[in-house]
Parts: C-alpha cells; sequence; structure tokens
C-alpha cells in the first residue's frame, strides 16, 4: 500500500473523525468556561476581595507607575500580568474539573467499567 492510499485510510478512519468533533466541540466548550469564568465566576471573587479586578493586576518592570494594565503596555513597558495568569489558573481548574466530571460519567455508563465501588469491599 503506498503512503497516499495509507494515508487516505487513515484520514477517514473513525478515530480522526472524532478527534476533529472533538477539537471543535472542544474549542466551543473553551468559549463557554471562558465566559463562565470571566462573566460569572470572578466578578464576587473579585467583589469578596474589594473590588479587585484580576484582569487589572500587573506588575510594571520599569519601576514607572502607570493608570492601568492598558497604559503600561501602549508605553510599552514590560509587565508582568499576574492578574492574567490567576485568572488563567481558574479558567483551567473548572476546565479540567468538567472534563472530569464528564468522563466519571461517561465511565459510570460503559459496560465493564469499574464503577465508583472500591475492588474487594
Amino acid at each position: 500500500m503506498g503512503m497516499m492510499e495509507e494515508f487516505k485510510q487513515f484520514a477517514v478512519s473513525g478515530n480522526v473523525m472524532d478527534l476533529a468533533v472533538g477539537v471543535i466541540v472542544g474549542g466551543a466548550f473553551g468559549k463557554i468556561v471562558n465566559s463562565l469564568t470571566n462573566d460569572v465566576i470572578m466578578p464576587p471573587i473579585g467583589l469578596l476581595l474589594g473590588g479587585v479586578d484580576f484582569k487589572g493586576m500587573y506588575a510594571a518592570l520599569d519601576g514607572k507607575t502607570y493608570e492601568n494594565l492598558e497604559a503600561a503596555v501602549k508605553a510599552k513597558a514590560p509587565v508582568i500580568a499576574y492578574g492574567m495568569f490567576i485568572q488563567n489558573v481558574v479558567e483551567f481548574v473548572i476546565l479540567a474539573f468538567v472534563i472530569f466530571m464528564m468522563v466519571r460519567a461517561m465511565n459510570k455508563m460503559r459496560p465493564g467499567v469499574a464503577s465508583d465501588k472500591k475492588a474487594g469491599g
């Protein structure tokens, strides 16, 4: 079998199509988690911490003071945007938890997959 035939067989196999669908759905799901984090979860957390906007938290490495992160970036100042890092960590934790719950639910539905019961007791 030539390389082109082998590639055609690979490209139209079920696994590749499943992967393509997974990537597309994953991208859309990522946007939903991003909105959940930015628009629903982080505002109350910021309010509880005294009105903190995590996205705007930064440290300018040039020692100067700027009105906000956007002004520092516009001035081409080197900055550490640690607030965005915090935001991204929260998004990751939410996404990881949701994926964990989905995989757990799917494993419970599949026959022959170990359930929550511990082996031997």
